[in-house]
């Protein structure tokens, strides 16, 4: 394995050396660039944009432990609520920098991670989905026993938006919602394209090793825990990352971010988009986001529909909206395949 890896490495820096090849391997960054451009053309409202991009960057965490690494975590809610709580505390208590808010954010978000991970790691299985669970609780309850820090179950209110600055100098502005959406589709691409230079590096190939096969990863040679413990962190800095960005664009950090059903819907974005895959993440997020909204306009109780949905995706599409897309581009070629050689015949 640790030979057939290495080769796996060395073929993707022969086709990123080759002609096409920086293109083929970023080709995801560039569907994520489009995305970013196109939903200001398609949407109205600047904060439901923004929001498809924040829970987007939310669900490329969980993809990183669920598709990558074959880690199913239910404590994702306890990043994105540190990192609100991290973003909020700092910004209503003078801190003028947004870009020290969500480092803040990101480095909190990464610390409990490795905490969580450290635990949660010893144990498989149903084990391991029960201590992250359980751990969500942990932090769900701290923070509402917390109320002088957190604001307890009222949450952290009037959350200060300020200018993007350096030093003492305003540069952009942030007061608009389409302003903030600039500013965080900025942060998107740069996050998104580092999470695939991630995934196409030898720790991402190693991470797909231990998802099929960890045994074997193992006896190869590999430090199974410590890879695990470094997705775990990773995650969890680009969950807290996402935290922040949504307490800026709501002005609150509320006690349901922090909650067990925040995990579950960074979860279940996760699996609607298809975990394994990055770009996947951000179709689950678009997905999500913008049917739950369209629902809710339709019927009060629009989340019995979208379980409906749910189901669906669980029963038809295991592999998620991605694996559905590429098994429709995959007949459309059989069926263009077959028309040619139709054409051929005498």
């Amino acid at each position: 394995m640790i030979e057939s890896t290495k080769l796996a490495a060395g073929a993707g820096t022969r086709d990123a050396a080759g002609p096409g090849g920086l293109l083929r391997r970023y080709r995801y960054v560039l569907l994520a660039i489009v995305v970013v451009c196109a939903l200001p053309l398609t949407i109205r409202s600047g904060s439901l944009a923004t929001e498809v991009l924040v829970f987007a960057l939310a669900a490329l965490g969980c993809n990183l432990l669920l598709g990558f690494t074959g880690l199913l975590s239910f404590g994702q809610g306890i990043f994105f609520g540190l990192g609100s709580y991290t973003a909020g505390i700092l910004l209503t208590h003078g801190v003028p920098s947004v870009l020290a808010a969500l480092a803040a954010a990101a480095v909190l978000g990464a610390l409990a991670a490795a905490i969580v991970g450290w635990f949660s790691i010893r144990q498989r299985g149903t084990y391991f989905v029960m201590l992250t669970l359980a751990f969500g609780q942990l932090f769900y309850f701290l923070a509402y026993s917390l109320p002088d820090i957190t604001g307890g179950d009222n949450g952290l209110l009037d959350i200060a938006r300020p200018a993007l600055s350096i030093g003492s100098h305003a540069l952009i502005a942030l007061d608009s919602p389409w302003q903030y959406y600039g500013f965080v589709a900025a942060v998107f691409v740069v996050v998104f394209a580092s999470m695939v230079r991630v995934s196409h590096s030898v720790f991402g190939r190693t991470l797909l090793a231990i998802r099929d096969n960890e045994a074997r990863a193992g006896a190869a040679g590999y430090h199974v825990s410590r890879f695990k413990l470094m997705a775990f962190v990773i995650s969890g800095a680009v969950t807290g990352l996402a935290g922040a960005l949504h307490a800026m664009m709501t002005g609150i950090a509320p006690l349901s971010n922090i909650d067990y059903h925040t995990s579950e819907m960074i979860l279940l974005m996760t699996v609607i988009g298809g975990s394994g895959n990055l770009f996947a993440s951000v179709i689950g997020a678009a997905f999500y986001v913008l049917f739950a909204d369209w629902l809710s306009t339709l019927w009060p109780r629009w989340l019995l529909l979208l379980g409906l949905v749910l189901i669906a995706v669980s029963l038809f599409m295991q592999r998620g909206l991605w694996g559905l897309g590429e098994r429709v581009v995959a007949a459309l070629r059989r069926t263009d395949g077959a028309d040619a050689h139709s054409k051929e015949q005498p």
